[in-house]
């Protein structure tokens, strides 16, 4: 894929350009935690965006999106918002470079890479720190990977017009080969966990889903988690989001409580104080207890939080029942993607089998799965032009 990048770069270009990789994610566990202050285990991974880029000496940037065959150019005196749905992820990261201060050149770029696309893999915050990365290092400004993480968040917010939180761009660019990195979505502090895998494997199941409800159920779920915080408030002053809150505050005000506002909140309490027991598990080598955890975060996103739908948990149930499957859950806002499995390598084909001839038979959908592995973060791609 690389090389098919860089020869169409030279093709349209006729230079020699610097390549870039930026990866997807993975989640393990933690879902809709972030927009609550709380916890997060994140994983970049081999699904990645790739970009040829060199300056061209002009106030003009030049892009190619190799995946679907489309240029455009753009005026780098007037950056704005464009039609083209894909050049607002590069724009949106130059708008923020220059609103910083930075002086960004004219440049041609081709980019395009093996993420698929409406997996939930965040495809779009890899191509947002691709191209942070990649201007960092052209133009050596010498912005840390934390100002990188949230220009490209910004990027997101302002021009793709998706109020996403921080852990996506987050994964991508701090990703550390065979960890995964619990995050604090309140300080931003990070630690890296060993994620020892070898004899295990992580299996994304595609549902080829997206139901309609997914949009608005996210905002109503923002709403739902803010009322249980107001009320608390109330009670416990010290409570400045759900991180705050504790089982016991939530069981002994239960009455108080909307029905579905104390689920929801519940959800993100116990959600929470599963990511720190998964650290805990990783930190013992004890992989079964991690993927038990995966098995019960499945459960509370299902029941207590309802943002799951029928496809993910025909997934998940499945997974369950098979003894190649220590851990599975739905991944990402819900209504649709995928389910993130761990999945022993002996039984990996099996397992791979059994899961798409049961998707076929129950919804007349051909299952797409993909093997991931945890690797680093944005960086380089070492290329030799001598061989080419």
């Amino acid at each position: 894929m690389v090389e098919d990048i860089v020869s169409k770069f030279k093709e349209l270009y006729r230079t020699e350009p610097v390549v870039v990789r930026s990866p997807g994610r993975v989640n393990l566990i933690g879902e809709h935690t972030d927009y609550n202050e709380g916890f997060v285990l994140p994983a970049a991974i081999n699904k990645e965006i790739y970009f040829a880029i060199a300056p061209n000496g002009t106030q003009t940037m030049r892009a190619y999106a190799y995946d679907l065959e489309e240029n455009a150019e753009f005026d780098l005196n007037n950056v704005q918002r464009s039609e083209i749905g894909w050049a607002n992820y590069l724009l949106g990261v130059v708008a923020q470079l220059q609103k910083a201060n930075y002086e960004v050149k004219g440049f041609d770029l081709v980019f395009g890479g093996n993420i698929p696309i409406g997996a939930g893999l965040s495809s779009s915050a890899a191509v947002e720190c691709g191209l942070a990365y990649a201007l960092n290092y052209l133009y050596a400004y010498g912005i840390e990977r934390f100002d990188m993480v949230k220009m490209a968040q910004k990027a997101e917010h302002e021009y793709a017009l998706v109020m996403c939180g921080i852990m996506d761009q987050f994964a991508s660019m701090f990703g550390k080969r065979n960890h995964v990195v619990k995050l604090d979505c309140r300080s931003l502090e990070y630690q890296y966990y060993p994620f020892n895998i070898d004899d295990y494997r992580i299996v994304l199941c595609d549902t080829q889903v997206k139901h309609s409800l997914a949009s608005s159920e996210y905002n109503t779920r923002r709403k739902e988690c803010e009322t249980g915080v107001a009320l608390l408030q109330k009670l416990y002053p010290q409570v400045n989001s759900l991180r705050d809150v504790t089982v016991q505050m939530l069981e002994s005000h239960k009455d108080e409580f909307d029905p579905v506002v104390y689920k929801r909140c519940m959800y993100v309490v116990q959600e929470n104080l599963r990511v720190e027991d998964a650290c805990l598990d990783l930190e013992r080598g004890d992989l079964e207890a991690f993927g038990q955890r995966m098995f019960a975060s499945h459960q509370g996103l299902q029941h207590d939080y309802e943002v799951s739908c029928p496809e993910l948990d025909f997934l998940a149930d499945r997974a369950k029942e098979s003894d190649a499957v220590l851990g599975s859950r739905m991944m990402g806002g819900g209504f649709g993607g995928c389910t993130i499995n761990l999945v022993r390598l002996d039984k990996l084909d099996e397992f791979t089998r059994q899961m798409t001839e049961a998707y076929q038979k129950e919804y007349n959908i051909t299952l797409k799965t993909y093997v991931a592995e945890i690797v680093d973060g944005s960086s380089l791609v070492p290329i030799d032009f001598s061989k080419k």
